[in-house]
């Protein structure tokens, strides 16, 4: 199964989970999210597909987000203005992302990793 792995190549759970997909012998497309920030309607396909509610494609715990106090502001933006944020940078963004045909998922838990392969 072909897979795409998004990270920021600095995270050390990006690291962990990429070294966690090597050991198994996964085959996967690496896309640095500094470089390559996904696009609006490619985060809105994401979004849609993995049934995850949308707070969790935001890195909540990035200077950024603090910065920018998304934790108050969020609540009050609609979804479109919620996917400009993400497309906009890409240090918002929950990383890593593993798309798979089975599914998307945000963040490295090993178990919902292990479903979607």
């Amino acid at each position: 199964m072909q897979c795409l792995f998004v990270e920021y190549p600095a995270c050390s759970t990006c690291k962990r989970a990429k070294k966690w997909l090597e050991q198994r012998g996964v085959t996967f497309t690496d896309r640095n999210i500094k470089e390559s920030n996904p696009a609006k309607e490619e985060l809105k396909e994401w979004h849609e597909k993995s049934g995850l509610d949308i707070k969790r494609f935001f890195n909540t715990s990035g200077t950024l987000y603090r910065e920018m106090k998304l934790k108050d502001r969020l609540p009050n933006l609609s979804l479109e203005e919620k996917y400009d944020l993400l497309s906009a940078d890409g240090m918002l963004v929950k990383r890593p992302i593993l798309v798979t045909e089975k599914g998307i998922t945000t963040g490295f838990k090993e178990e919902e990793w292990e479903k979607l392969l």
